[in-house]
């Protein structure tokens, strides 16, 4: 009898095959997971930029309570904290429905602005106060403090931060532990 040779893959060749093709499965699904945690961060950033800008044109809307200096303009004491304060309490007169002084009408926007963004940045912290130096160059990171400058306290400025994930996964921190600004917006430049 005539013995037939068979050509063709051993069990060895396509074990190797398939641990290449796995190890190649594990490596995009990490790049798609880093991908989509970099996009929704992306996606933060921006919910909060337009925060931002929507209550720098509230500010500059009520322009009778941003002519009062620091201690009795209401937006300049603004420093909420999602995770601490919760959902916000409404103010005492809705502004969209009743006719409102400026005192009122900046309750309620400051209200309206606080439940956005309860509801849009995970850990939302917002602060708006006057800050003569909002970027910490040793950090190179902005700072929740408000310096405060020459004459007055320098520029208004909102600050807003979220907690932010790395790529990842890991939660980002500065070295107190806590998040930093993510966003700071000039709403009124310092002029001396």
């Amino acid at each position: 009898m005539k013995q037939q040779r068979v050509d063709g893959f051993s069990l060895i060749e396509v074990l190797v095959a398939v641990l290449v093709l796995a190890v190649g499965v594990i490596g995009t699904a990490g790049m798609q997971l880093a991908a989509l945690r970099t996009n929704q961060q992306s996606s933060f950033q921006t919910t909060a930029v337009q925060l931002a800008a929507e209550m720098a044109d509230r500010m500059r809307a009520n322009e009778s309570q941003m002519k009062l200096g620091a201690a009795r303009n209401p937006y300049l004491k603004v420093n909420y904290w999602a995770t601490t304060h919760g959902d916000p309490f409404p103010p005492g007169k809705r502004c969209d429905a009743d006719y409102c002084n400026g005192v009122e009408l900046a309750l309620f926007d400051i209200y309206e602005w606080q439940k956005r963004v309860y509801s849009d940045l995970p850990g939302g912290r917002v602060m708006i106060c006057q800050d003569a130096e909002p970027w910490n160059s040793a950090m190179q990171a902005f700072t929740w403090s408000c310096k405060s400058g020459p004459v007055d306290g320098g520029s208004i400025v909102i600050k807003m931060g979220w907690q932010e994930k790395a790529p990842d996964g890991t939660l980002v921190r500065t070295t107190g532990k806590e998040f930093a600004p993510g966003v700071a917006l000039t709403v009124q430049p310092y002029v001396p």
